[in-house]
């Protein structure tokens, strides 16, 4: 709690110096508030266009705006604050040409309520951005200053002409009629702004946002020091968006309709060409469908071949059966042949007939012999027919040769037209491959081309303002109640800050605490504020006593008593605290280094009764100055031997003779003042007493208003009493 009251307590005594801070601050910012230029904003909010929903996800309209894609809004503000749709924005506004209405304290733009007009025909390229000066003389002349410094006087209504720049100046009718109070006669200056600077100007004031990163709606804010300009700016900034987004549309659709009608002229002359080709193949090569011409060849080739298999098989048949003929042919009857191999009705009948001819002969050797006539007729018809039969079978077998050859001929052949059908195949793919290539590119761009056109033909745009910018009503700058709290908080801090910066480099010893934090030489006493000679006379016998039994006030001691400067009391100290002394009755000896106490420069080397137990010695002569610490051990030596106590009102701190007396005192007290001694002084004593190794260092606080101002005169005038009462004694 103690450090928090030590830490407020400089603020709490520099209170009025804050509040006149914080009342200074608050008048120089109603001045500001008073004379600073109001600027305005108005906002219009501009939805864009997104395929991915809403009306222009329809089939219809995509195909009425197939040049839209996904917006991107941070894309989208990069278009809108960019220099060429700001330079056509301000083709269509008035705000090439700024008039001012200059005042004694500050210059408005006049805008819309400017009673004159301005207009350049014809301008230099000098002129640009600098100011005119006009003054009107009355409700017809003006004069007329360039920025050059040319002087030209004309009337309201003629065109001038100044360094090849031609300006008509005239009177605002329709404004002046509707505000007939307005002062007509005053004090003028107009600018015309070249259009990059006034890009420039524009682009500071204008703020172009998204509401939302997944929303897209576009904020665009205009700031100006007129409310019209800048619901007008906003407004025309949003359409001229919408205006360059449609002309750009048609633009590129119809350009990408021209650039369309020539590639599909191309693409037909190869699509063409592609058609001959296939056709001279199919042509040359005998090609109607390769697919069901092949199908068909498969088709014979496999017939021919199931035909070859039974020729062959009825082939091997009849080979097996001429074979065992030829092997039986002299037991022919004996035989038995496979009657599969005969298969016509002709083998078959002969076969009957030779078997029937068998049984009539077994028959007939039955009756007759085999060299009989009857026997031998049977015999002669079976060899004719067993002849006939084979000779059949070789006939067979050679047809059958024949016709297994002319097959395989035809197999071959077929199988033959089969070999090229792979190369056609190959070689129609690719003329067909380029064919669909050509083909599908014909249709493609087919489709852009409509769907150029289409765009082309709609001059519309799902862009749309959803909320247009309006003339607002108040300023949003200057903020009047923020600024006046903030200068009053910057008053405030400001003045607490050079209390802190004062405290840090100015600082003075004002309480104990501020010697014990600062220094390891402990505080012997703090005199307080003493108001009457009974309080001061009560505090310094209390503090003998209790310097006493501290230890640091023995007979035959030397107290040697010092300050940084005279006036910061230890010449109060001091004496008082001798007149305390010797209220004991102790016999004491007063050094006065310097002659401290009156500073008349007395010459003065003997001790001087001043009271019954009280002498005084001014050192005052010149051989004091040269003395050594042997000489000044000798004399203190010398005066131990006669007083009780020695008290010595020490040199100042850097003074002549400040460090031998303290060197060989029995106790230094050094005397501090709370309102005079800088804090930064007591590290001076502590360097002096680990240079020198000084003895028995002690501070004194001397706390007392009224020593603070008057010791020097309370002291000197008590002491002059004393002197020259002993003075007239003597």
């Amino acid at each position: 709690m103690e450090d928090i009251i030590r830490t407020v307590k400089p603020y709490m005594k520099g209170l009025p110096f804050i509040v006149l801070a914080i009342v200074l601050a608050y008048v120089l910012a109603n001045k500001y508030v008073s004379y600073v230029t109001p600027m305005y904003e108005s906002t219009a909010k501009l939805k864009l266009a997104d395929i991915e929903e809403g009306i222009p996800n329809s089939n219809l309209f995509k195909d009425l705006d197939v040049f839209a894609t996904s917006n991107k809004i941070a894309g989208e503000i990069e278009v809108m604050q960019s220099e060429v749709l700001l330079d056509k924005v301000l083709d269509k506004l008035d705000f090439d040409i700024e008039i001012y209405r200059v005042g004694n304290i500050k210059t408005t733009e006049l805008y819309d309520e400017s009673p004159i007009l301005v207009g350049f025909t014809q301008i230099n390229e000098t002129h640009y951005d600098a100011f005119f000066d006009i003054q009107l003389l009355d409700s017809i002349a003006y004069q007329l200053t360039s920025p050059s410094g040319e002087v030209l006087q004309a009337k309201l209504g003629d065109t001038i002409q100044i360094d090849e720049s031609r300006i008509h100046i005239a009177r605002n009718e329709a404004f002046l009629t509707q505000r007939s109070d307005i002062k007509l006669v005053d004090h003028y200056q107009f600018k015309h702004w070249s259009r990059q600077k006034l890009i420039e100007k524009v682009k500071k004031q204008l703020d172009i946002s998204s509401v939302d990163k997944d929303v897209a709606v576009i904020r665009i804010s205009y700031t100006s020091a007129k409310p019209k300009k800048a619901a007008l700016l906003a407004n025309t900034l949003a359409e001229t968006y919408i205006e360059d987004y449609i002309q750009s549309k048609f633009q590129t659709a119809d350009v990408t309709v021209d650039f369309l009608d020539g590639q599909i002229g191309a693409v037909i002359d190869k699509l063409t060409g592609v058609e001959r080709k296939i056709q001279n193949f199919r042509d040359t090569r005998g090609i109607a469908n390769i697919r069901q011409q092949t199908e068909t060849d498969l088709r014979q080739i496999a017939q021919l071949k199931i035909q070859q298999t039974n020729l062959k098989m009825n082939l091997e048949a009849i080979r097996d059966l001429e074979a065992y003929v030829e092997a039986g042919k002299e037991n022919f009857l004996d035989l038995a042949p496979n009657f599969e191999a005969f298969t016509d009705l002709l083998s078959t009948e002969m076969v009957k007939n030779i078997k029937s001819l068998q049984a009539e002969k077994k028959e007939l050797l039955l009756t007759y012999t085999a060299a009989s006539d009857q026997v031998q007729i049977v015999d002669k018809k079976m060899a004719d027919l067993t002849a006939y039969l084979s000779e059949s079978i070789r006939n067979t077998r050679k047809n059958l040769a024949t016709k297994y050859e002319r097959l395989s001929e035809d197999i071959a052949n077929s199988e033959k037209l089969l070999v090229a059908v792979p190369e056609n195949e190959r070689m129609l793919t690719i003329l067909n491959r380029e064919f669909e290539i050509y083909q599908q590119s014909y249709n493609f761009l087919n489709e852009k081309k409509i769907e150029a056109e289409i765009a082309r033909a709609a001059d519309i745009a799902f862009h749309r303002v959803i909320t247009p910018a309006s003339v607002p009503k108040a300023a949003i700058s200057p903020n009047g109640i923020i600024i006046k709290i903030v200068s009053m908080l910057l008053g405030m801090f400001g003045m607490i800050g050079l209390i802190f910066l004062f405290r840090l480099f100015f600082r003075k010893v004002e309480n104990r605490y501020a010697i014990e934090s600062s220094s390891l030489i402990p505080v012997a006493s703090v005199i307080p504020k003493l108001k009457s000679s009974r309080a001061k006379t009560s505090f310094f016998q209390k503090e003998s006593v209790q310097l006493e039994l501290k230890g640091l006030l023995q007979r035959g001691d030397i107290c040697c008593i010092s300050s940084f400067k005279p006036t910061q009391g230890a010449g109060f100290y001091a004496w008082n605290f001798a007149k305390a002394l010797i209220q004991q009755e102790r016999h004491v000896l007063f050094v006065d280094v310097n002659d401290m106490m009156r500073n008349d420069n007395a010459v003065d080397t003997t001790a001087l009764k001043i009271a019954d137990n009280l002498d005084i010695v001014r050192l005052t002569h010149p051989k004091y100055s040269r003395f050594t610490r042997e000489k000044w051990e000798a004399q203190l030596k010398e005066w131990q031997d006669s007083y009780e106590l020695i008290l010595v009102l020490n040199d100042e701190v850097n003074g002549q003779h400040l460090l031998p007396l303290m060197a060989l005192a029995s106790v230094n007290l050094i005397v501090l003042d709370a309102k005079k001694t800088p804090a930064k002084q007591i590290a001076q004593i502590d360097l002096l007493k680990e240079a020198y190794q000084l003895p028995n260092m002690h501070f004194v606080l001397n706390n007392n208003k009224i020593s603070r101002a008057k010791a020097q005169q309370i002291t000197t005038s008590s002491f002059d009493n004393l002197l020259g009462e002993a003075l007239k004694t003597t």
